[in-house]
């Protein structure tokens, strides 16, 4: 009855040993192997190896002998190292053959085009890039950056684990964080205009072609602070502008507007059905993008477009727009094709799960005909690709 607690207790030596003794199973994208296991000569029997390490860091995270796992090596630590209840049978069948206990192989669903592709594009930058299958929840892409090389933590000299691992914890670029999903969290910014109009139109008060007034500025209630559009003048030239509009030009002041017309709980009803205020699971936890549950007038209003206290994943603005893409059906986020034990059974294959039904088929593609406006004729201009709709949101 205690014995998944007993594995799982840090303080148990026991568990250390066995999980190196066994050969741990492999990590593979499209096949091939991205985290193995080699054979040593020491009292640990194998060693943890990685495969193009900074590109896949965020995804595999790291295997240690004494500074715990994270990412896949963590999350589905039980499979890889064989003894999750579903691999007990493997288990008693090792002690009967005498042969090494073998961990399951994770097949990922990355797609390493795709990887490569975000890896490339992302350059020198600070960020982060994930790209996800809407209809299915697959992710296909997950980088961060800055990264490491896991192979530095992988090692059986536990000085110089050590000393790695606190070097990276001490780099004020943190490294270590996947960014994706995880770590400190930043202001949406104006992709959170697509929650509040979402928002707006399903609740059927306002429609894609509701105006609004159009003055270069705006002072908030309560306060001494003036919002202004990016550009410092006002949305389009008109005396009034459309939601439509407002989007297409990524208008802060209309947007203001709006979120002051719904309130903050319509805003967060609506949040809250993309993912906010929640960890998602994929299988790695990801930090709850925020959206507060008590603003003022003033504070909603700049909530509308993405600022206030509003904090968002990269994961979480992918899932909103997943949700439009798909017709308004949220698919849940998921990062493992599938797990097979040593003997080929599969014990788990990735079934596309509903996470919520975030909107109606309507309003989803109002909204996408919106981010379509947006690429071809609006603020996200740079986005577009000859031959092809992109629907898209600074």
């Amino acid at each position: 009855v205690a014995a998944d607690t007993l594995r799982d207790d840090g303080r148990n030596s026991r568990t250390l040993y066995a999980s190196y003794s066994a050969e741990r199973g492999p990590i593979t994208v499209d096949g091939a192997p991205i985290a193995s296991s080699i054979p040593t000569a020491d009292q640990y029997k194998f060693q943890r190896t990685y495969t193009n390490p900074q590109l896949y860091a965020p995804v595999t995270g790291y295997f240690t002998l004494n500074q715990g796992n994270t990412g896949i090596e963590g999350a589905l630590n039980d499979f890889l190292s064989g003894t999750s209840n579903s691999q007990f049978l493997d288990q008693v069948n090792a002690i009967l053959t005498g042969k090494n206990p073998k961990g399951a192989a994770v097949e990922l669903t990355i797609d390493p085009v795709v990887q490569q592709a975000a890896w490339d594009a992302l350059g020198d930058n600070s960020g982060a890039v994930i790209a996800i299958n809407p209809k299915t929840g697959a992710i296909l892409a997950m980088v961060s950056k800055p990264t490491f090389d896991p192979n530095l933590l992988a090692g059986h000299d536990t000085d110089q684990v050590i000393a790695t691992y606190d070097q990276l914890i001490a780099d004020p670029a943190g490294p270590l964080f996947n960014r994706t999903l995880s770590g400190n969290l930043n202001p949406p910014g104006s992709t959170f205009k697509l929650v509040v109009a979402a928002a707006a139109i399903e609740g059927g008060q306002f429609t894609a072609d509701s105006q609004f007034p159009n003055p270069p500025q705006l002072q908030l209630p309560q306060s001494d602070s003036v919002i202004i559009n990016s550009g410092g003048d006002d949305c389009g030239g008109g005396a009034t502008v459309s939601i439509a509009d407002a989007l297409r030009l990524s208008c802060n002041i209309p947007f203001a507007q709006l979120g002051q017309a719904i309130g903050t709980r319509a805003i967060l009803d609506q949040a809250m059905k993309f993912g906010f205020n929640a960890s998602i699971a994929v299988p790695l936890e990801s930090t709850p993008s925020v959206y507060p549950r008590a603003l003022d007038e003033p504070q909603t209003m700049l909530s509308a477009f993405g600022q206030s206290s509003v904090r968002a994943s990269p994961l979480q603005m992918a899932m909103v727009a997943m949700a439009i893409a798909n017709g308004g059906t949220l698919m849940k986020p998921n990062l493992v094709e599938s797990i097979t034990a040593p003997d080929l059974t599969v014990l788990q294959s990735l079934q596309p799960t509903v996470y919520s039904q975030a909107m109606s088929q309507a309003t989803a593609a109002t909204m996408t005909q919106l981010m379509v406006a947006s690429v071809s004729n609006g603020a996200g201009s740079n986005a577009r690709i000859d031959g092809v709709d992109v629907a898209g949101k600074t």
